[in-house]
């Protein structure tokens, strides 16, 4: 699990979904548990994500994962570098498509 490519998704889903357990976002995200953990760590290690608590449930085990101003920042720059990535396959695949295109039509033509 490359942290900077999940990066996005985890920071996508904690945004929508602060309320969230780790087993939850694990599952959402399709991987472990523990590589979840990890991930998670590193966003609160470098002042991305905060732990809240909801102080109003009986419960105070029950934790939010927040987005600190620093983590909203993140969020961008690592969106605007999945779109470019994104945008950087869907050309390639563009390319290739119109490759095999060519291909086909000259084997027609054969």
């Amino acid at each position: 699990m490359s942290s900077e490519l999940n990066h996005y998704p985890l920071l996508k889903l904690i945004e929508a979904n602060p309320q969230m357990s780790q087993r939850e976002l694990a599952q959402a995200m399709g991987v472990s548990l523990g590589k979840l953990n990890y991930c998670l760590r590193a966003l609160v290690d470098k002042g991305f994500v905060k732990l809240g608590n909801f102080s109003r449930k009986q419960d105070k085990r029950v934790y939010a994962y927040l987005l600190t101003p620093k983590g909203i920042e993140e969020k961008a720059r690592v969106t605007v570098a999945f779109l470019q990535r994104k945008l950087a396959e869907y050309d390639a695949i563009r390319s290739e498509i119109e490759e095999l295109r060519k291909e086909v039509a000259n084997e027609v033509i054969a």
